[in-house]
């Protein structure tokens, strides 16, 4: 059996967790499902204004929403897993 997360050791403070999500350890996980999510999602919500030709800067800053936030969803879940709560912080 393989490691889901091979790239990404435990963490203990939110400093080190985003330290691993801006270090790139959670991309290649988590980049195909913000692919898939985001692709639908903004088929459903944006698809029509976009076939229309009427997509303006605030239906570019949803799409771009749309990739980032399951993007950001998946990497704190697969962070999640890898936390290491045996260490306390006074």
């Amino acid at each position: 059996m393989t490691d889901s997360f091979p790239r990404l050791r435990p963490w203990s403070r939110p400093t080190e967790a985003l330290g691993l999500l801006l270090s790139g350890a959670t991309a290649r996980t988590c980049l195909p499902v913000a692919l898939v999510v985001g692709t639908v999602l903004s088929v459903v919500n944006q698809g029509d204004v976009v076939a229309q030709g009427m997509a303006g800067l605030t239906v570019g800053l949803k799409v771009v929403a749309n990739y980032a936030i399951p993007f950001l969803t998946s990497s704190t879940g697969a962070l999640l897993a890898v936390r290491d709560r045996s260490v306390r912080h006074g």
